[in-house]
């Protein structure tokens, strides 16, 4: 028996997953967290066989939530969860020792044999967003020298650039003061700035900000 733990924030996609996997006889949904918290939580006394994450949680930046999985837990697979194809977001998930990707309008097929790879050791990348990865990579593989954002720091570069200070943006996003700020200085450190105004500079050199 596979024991699944769903890791995501909209009732709807964990109920879909469910749906999707009622008739496999060999796979057991055994918890659903909402957010980090109650998932770390459950993982203090469980260690499921496969773990769906999704990447954009409330409380804690999905690619940070799989490291702090890893670093705890070695045997479970990880298969990120997300709306967004992006090669940033790919490459980031495997680096913290993510075991796949699915984009959250999976076919079921999608959804059972990305969970079969990951039980069999391999890596599996979603069929619908296999060859826009491969062109990103490309495009990345070109030039190295942009540095690469997750859907999220985009977002919150972009509020940063229309004005808005931490808690405003944290309030209009439904995240913590203290997320925003993790991705606050995970973007300087990325850009290699050393303030806000240089970071929003740097960004519009590489055409990243609108």
């Amino acid at each position: 028996m596979i024991s699944i733990l769903v890791i995501d924030d909209h009732p709807l996609v964990t109920d879909g997953i469910r749906t999707m996997l009622k008739d496999e006889s060999e796979m057991n949904i055994v918890g659903a967290c909402k957010n980090a918290a109650e998932a770390l939580y459950f993982l203090e006394t469980s260690q499921p066989d496969i773990i769906l994450l999704d990447i954009s949680l409330p409380d804690m930046d999905g690619l940070q939530l799989c490291e702090a999985i890893r670093k705890r837990n070695k045997v479970s697979k990880i298969i990120g969860l997300t709306s967004t194809n992006e090669a940033g977001i790919i490459s980031g998930l495997l680096h913290r020792g993510g075991n796949g990707y699915l984009l959250k309008n999976m076919e079921r097929s999608d959804l059972i044999e990305a969970i079969g790879s990951a039980m069999n050791g391999k890596v599996y990348l979603s069929k619908a967003a296999n060859e826009k990865i491969l062109e990103q990579f490309q495009r990345l593989g070109s030039d190295n020298s942009v540095p690469v954002l997750t859907r999220r720091e985009k977002e919150i570069l972009q509020l940063l650039a229309d004005g808005m200070k931490g808690p405003q943006i944290a309030e209009k996003l439904f995240l913590s003061n203290y997320t925003v700020e993790t991705h606050r200085k995970n973007m300087l450190k990325k850009f290699n700035a050393n303030s806000l105004q240089m970071l929003l500079r740097v960004a519009r050199e590489y055409k990243i900000l609108k």
